[in-house]
């Protein structure tokens, strides 16, 4: 996640205890655990409405079918003989 690793967020807590003072670290912790939870509950009802406005078509919409590294790698390994173009 965000390449941060049990060390760094080790020292990060370490470094919120000695600033914040562990009297009010936890009202802190509590908060941000809210603030976050708030985010992703925004998060999840924006892709629904979003979902919703689209239509039933988009729904089994893959976003990593839209990569272009990914479309160009699949027509460069794709054999001529797979392509539409040869079959016309």
């Amino acid at each position: 996640m965000f390449g941060v690793g049990l060390p760094e967020i080790g020292v990060i807590l370490l470094v919120a205890a000695v600033i914040l003072g562990p009297d009010r670290l936890p009202d802190y912790a509590r908060q941000a655990g809210q603030m976050i939870r708030t985010l992703r509950r925004i998060m999840k009802s924006t892709q629904d409405d979003l979902l919703a406005d689209l239509g039933p078509e988009f729904n089994e919409l893959e976003l990593s079918d839209l990569d272009p590294r990914a479309l160009i790698r699949k027509h460069i390994l794709e054999s001529p003989e797979d392509s539409p173009d040869a079959r016309a």
